[in-house]
């Protein structure tokens, strides 16, 4: 990272360690997380090319009510183009301080890649995830498991356990605690698609 004239700077694997070191604190629902997913979705539609964007989904814990999430709106973010979105939106975005990543959707770096990106506070806390995907990405899929928390109130509140007990356990461990959260998903998106067939054959 560069700090004065002359620095070294900071290497693509040095940032990543950085990012997945830093401490995880999940807190209890806050009712201003929405309005903080709407100011965000406005001032990222004043400020990228409206022909790259579509639509714009807070998904993820913190737009699940009553839920306990870590303090991090992440949204979703429909883009017409990736390789125009990296040439396009990286550097708006950067130039305002967010942190750019090339990320792989599933671990082990290998395709398909996505842009995502971290805005911070001013005291370096993250506030914002955004995940900037083409329309037929998989991604779409996780809003599938938003809403299922949302009409299940008690399939939340287990979530919610679930990802205390893991931030106890690895608090500096941001992929540790993702994927200790894997088997949970999994099994509601099992019930998701149980339910979307229907009744088998009497």
């Amino acid at each position: 990272m560069v700090s004065s004239a002359g620095a070294r700077q900071e290497t693509l694997s040095e940032k990543v360690q950085r990012v997945v070191r830093e401490d995880i604190a999940v807190v209890p629902y806050d009712a201003g997380w929405p309005e903080s997913f709407r100011r965000e979705r406005d001032h990222l539609r004043a400020i990228l090319p409206a022909d790259l964007l579509g639509r714009i989904e807070h998904f993820g814990s913190t737009a699940v009510p009553g839920l306990a999430a870590k303090p991090v709106i992440d949204m979703l973010i429909e883009v017409t183009d990736l390789a125009a979105t990296r040439e396009r939106i990286v550097p708006i975005l950067e130039a305002e301080g967010y942190d750019y990543f090339w990320r792989p959707s599933w671990g082990n770096d290998v395709p398909p890649y996505y842009a995502w990106f971290i805005k911070r506070a001013d005291d370096g806390h993250r506030t914002h995830h955004l995940h900037m995907v083409e329309a037929h990405f998989e991604h779409w899929r996780r809003l599938l498991f938003r809403d299922y928390l949302i009409a299940h109130p008690e399939a939340a509140a287990a979530y919610g356990a679930l990802k205390h007990r893991l931030a106890a356990e690895h608090p500096n461990d941001r992929v540790a605690y993702t994927q200790g959260k894997t088997a949970f998903v999994l099994e509601i998106m099992a019930r998701i698609a149980a339910q979307a067939e229907g009744p088998g054959p009497a």
